[in-house]
Formats: C-alpha cells, sequence, structure tokens
C-alpha cells in the first residue's frame, strides 16, 4: 500500500469546525500567547482596553471589511455567542414589533434560526428542501414586501448544500448566515442589510462571531432590546462593550492578513473551486462512492459523499486513518462522509484523500 502519511504526521484535517488555520497563522498566534511582540506580556494577558489591542480590533473591523468589499454603510462588529446567539441577535434588531419576516428551510442551521426568529415575529418559511433531505437548495421568487427581510443560510455544513450564487432581486432585503462560507468566495453585498459569521470555518477559532451590519438598518423595530443583543450599543462602543474574546479576535486578524497576502477572495476563491472540482470528480468517478447533495446545490466547502456499498466501509476506514486523515465521518444525521475543505486546507491534502479513493478501488 502507498505510504499516504504527510510529514512529521501532521494529520489532514478535514473536520468541519473548528476549521483548520494556515500554519503561520498558528505559529505567530502561539508565540502571542506566551509573549506579543514587545509588549512584555502575553495577548491573553493583557487589558483588551490597552491601545496594542484597541489597534487589533480596529484591524480586523477594517479587514474584514476591505476583504468582503463591502459598502460604505456597513460597520463590523467582533461578539461572543457564536451564530446561535446570532439567531436571536438578528430577529432582535431587524423584525419590527408585531412585524414579520421570511426565511428559507435548507437544513439543520436554518431550522435552528427559524426557531429563534419565531420569538420575535411572525416567520414565513418561504421556501423548503426538507422533503428531499436537504439535499439541494430551493429557487427563489420574489418575497412578500411586507417582511422586513429574506433570511438565507449559505452553506449547509451538515448536507454539503450551497447557493452557488447569492440572489438578488426578491423584494426584500436579504440578511444571512454565512458561518460556512464566508471569505471563501466573492459576492455582491449590496443586497444584505445583515451578515454574520461564526469564525471557526474559514476566518479563525471559535470564540467569536462576526456582524456585518447597515447601519441605516438599526433602530428600527420600536423594541426595547436587552443591551447586549443590541448591536448599535456594541456599535457605540467599537465592538468592546463587555470584554471581546481576545485570542480568537487576534487569531482572526492573523488569518485575515494571511488572505490579503494571498490575493484576497478571489484569490481563495479559485483555490476552493480547485480543491471541490478535484474531490466531486473522483467521487462521481469511483463506482464505490455517491454524492449526497444535488449537482447543482454542491457545496465548495462541505463535500458529503457516502459508500455505494457499505459492508466494505471498514476498510475504507482503515485506509484513510492510515493514511493520516482526520474529521471524515458524516454527521450523525446524515452518515457517509465529509470533507470539510476550508480556506486554509491544502490542495495536497485533497490529493491524499482522492489516492486513498483511488486506492480503495485499485484493492477492493
Amino acid at each position: 500500500m502507498p505510504n499516504f502519511l504527510p510529514p512529521m504526521s501532521k494529520v489532514h484535517n478535514f473536520s468541519a469546525g473548528p476549521c483548520i488555520l494556515p500554519q503561520e497563522v498558528l505559529q505567530e498566534a502561539s508565540e502571542a500567547v506566551k509573549s506579543w511582540n514587545n509588549h512584555g506580556l502575553s495577548l491573553i494577558e493583557m487589558s483588551h482596553r490597552s491601545q496594542p489591542f484597541v489597534e487589533v480590533m480596529d484591524e480586523v473591523r477594517s479587514l474584514t471589511k476591505e476583504l468582503l468589499n463591502l459598502p460604505d454603510r456597513f460597520e463590523i462588529l467582533y461578539l461572543q455567542g457564536g451564530a446561535s446567539l446570532g439567531f436571536l441577535t438578528t430577529a432582535y434588531n431587524l423584525i419590527p414589533q408585531g412585524g414579520s419576516a421570511a426565511y428559507t428551510d435548507t437544513g439543520t442551521w436554518a431550522n435552528k434560526a427559524i426557531k429563534e426568529a419565531k420569538h420575535l415575529g411572525d416567520i414565513e418559511i418561504v421556501a423548503s428542501t426538507k422533503d428531499s433531505g436537504y439535499t439541494s437548495v430551493p429557487k427563489l421568487g420574489a418575497v412578500d414586501s411586507k417582511h422586513s427581510f429574506l433570511h438565507l443560510t449559505t452553506n449547509n455544513t451538515i448536507y454539503g448544500t450551497q447557493y452557488k450564487e447569492m440572489p438578488s432581486d426578491l423584494g426584500v432585503p436579504l440578511v444571512a448566515d454565512m458561518s460556512s462560507d464566508i471569505m471563501s468566495r466573492e459576492f455582491d453585498a449590496s443586497h444584505f442589510k445583515l451578515i454574520y459569521a461564526g469564525a471557526q470555518k474559514n476566518m479563525g477559532p471559535a470564540g467569536t462571531v462576526m456582524y456585518a451590519v447597515d447601519t441605516a438598518a438599526l433602530g428600527q423595530t420600536g423594541r426595547d432590546i436587552p443591551s447586549y443583543l443590541d448591536l448599535q450599543v456594541h456599535l457605540s462602543k467599537d465592538s468592546m462593550f463587555n470584554t471581546p474574546p481576545v485570542f480568537p479576535v487576534f487569531t482572526t486578524l492573523l488569518t485575515m492578513r494571511w488572505l490579503k497576502k494571498l490575493g484576497g477572495v478571489a484569490a481563495i476563491e479559485k483555490i476552493n473551486k480547485e480543491k471541490a472540482s478535484l474531490l466531486y470528480s473522483e467521487i462521481d468517478r469511483n463506482p464505490l462512492f455517491e454524492g449526497h447533495a444535488d449537482i447543482d446545490s454542491r457545496s465548495n466547502m462541505n463535500i458529503t459523499f457516502r459508500l455505494t456499498d457499505d459492508t466494505v466501509g471498514a476498510k475504507f476506514d482503515e485506509l484513510w486513518n492510515g493514511a493520516g486523515i482526520s474529521g471524515i465521518k458524516g454527521h450523525r444525521s446524515v452518515g457517509g462522509y465529509r470533507a470539510s475543505m476550508y480556506n486554509a486546507m491544502p490542495l495536497e491534502s485533497v490529493q491524499i484523500l482522492v489516492d486513498v479513493m483511488k486506492e480503495f478501488e485499485r484493492t477492493i
């Protein structure tokens, strides 16, 4: 059997999250934990009110806006609570008292967003692929203008589906949870009034969530919003209303610098398409495998697939484990396998997985 093991037994990390991060980011972040630059202190023991960290927060917010090519009307926040708190935060800040919003149902995380939004308004599910087992994302048409927005989950990690093109001109502004494909591809943000994303897929470690918000959309609900859920409160404090998650924000900054140096979102989108094409081509070619998602909805971030004969699963598992591959077991609700290929996943690791699949075909 060929030797697929990487140098120094570094594993090929296909985990759905927390994400793989660039090696140079991990190195710089780990050094900062011990002693940050010439400050004589660890990053994680310095005051978040100190000038060095204020500069970190300012830079990561500015760089995020730049890389996403957001209109001037947007401002960036880095907060705690992840996208799970974002589900409720979105509803508090954007659904008027007695108002309504439209949501699409494309899987587990979309359903969680719907559940939280129902606490604050009348929620209409305008499109769903539940009946087909969430193997695709739905086609979208015009949305009733009574709704304050249409909410999308742009990429569905569990099912491996993704909106290949962002919808537009649907009659209402868009809001999106982009946790698992933020910074992975270019898109037109002009149709959005809020984008939020947990950092732990493409941007940094777990522990912070990014909000990109159209400031003109805030303060319109007529609600008495609890302080921590009020995005205007956080904006008034430059994303430091309370102690921010210092290490995740700093490491996200390092990742944003890495991405900009690489050529920005346009450059990483090209790489991500190459990685996805490599693996999908093998899934479609190899008779021992089949994809889960419909071809026109296939995600470039989370590739879901299964064996055509489950009785040989132990052999395949032995091969990929022996090759130093980690994190490709599918979600329990779907089964099979899931290769999550976020921005920092090198093409070489994808090639190793493809080689293992070919070796499996040869030896079975």
